[in-house]
């Protein structure tokens, strides 16, 4: 495995975790009255927005699964048609999923579809980008040893720290402690966004720290 490989990885997620930390601060500078938990629906927002541009910008910079095959113009517009179609299904699958789990039917609609948009863009997008709208190859990178290359490790790492991180999220909410981020869905984002910059830090290094035993074979 090639320490340069891991490197990139490593300089990516950063970028990552650290155009996260700028959604919380530059904005403020532009926009009175801006706070993370005050303004909450607009971070979702731009942290959203600001996370998947970059995503998918890395994606066309660095390549990290890209294919030998030439394809034509319309197979690259039905391509992209197809993600918009499987990232806004991902964000209603969520959502339903966050409303059996206990979310509100009807109020707060719009606070728990930001919420879906983000864990799609923390999770689905990812996906998207590296595996493109293959739900055979998700299903592989997903499975026991089904990871091809590092940045398939890392997005299994980065994916389940997020929704991991979004279920602990939810544990303070039903407490009695009247605290401004209780209120649905500060806890629930945080938690997400936390865990996937979690995920973003610990994949390389985990990566790093196994890369004598992890040896990836092409399929």
């Amino acid at each position: 495995m090639k320490e340069a490989e891991i490197r990139r990885l490593l300089a990516a997620n950063l970028l990552c975790v650290f155009t996260i930390i700028l959604t919380a601060v530059v904005p403020s500078f532009f926009w009175d009255g801006f706070t993370v938990l005050g303004t909450h629906l607009a971070w979702l927002c731009i942290c959203s927005v600001c996370v998947s541009t970059l995503n998918i910008i890395l994606h066309l910079v660095l390549k990290p699964n890209q294919s030998h095959k030439r394809s034509s113009f319309a197979h690259k517009i039905s391509r992209f048609l197809k993600c918009c179609i499987y990232f806004f299904m991902s964000c209603i699958l969520f959502h339903a999923i966050i409303v059996l789990y206990g979310a509100p039917l009807i109020e707060s609609v719009t606070e728990t579809f930001l919420f879906a948009v983000l864990l799609s863009t923390f999770t689905t997008l990812q996906c998207l980008c590296m595996l493109g709208p293959n739900i055979q190859a998700w299903i592989r990178v997903f499975s026991k040893n089904g990871a091809m290359s590092i940045w398939e490790s890392s997005l299994q790492i980065t994916t389940i720290c997020s929704i991991l991180g979004a279920w602990f999220g939810a544990f303070p909410i039903p407490l009695d402690w009247d605290r401004p981020w209780q209120v649905w869905p500060i806890s629930c984002s945080l938690g997400a966004t936390f865990g996937y910059m979690a995920g973003l830090i610990i994949a390389p290094l985990w990566i790093h720290w196994n890369r004598k035993q992890l040896t990836y074979k092409s399929r």
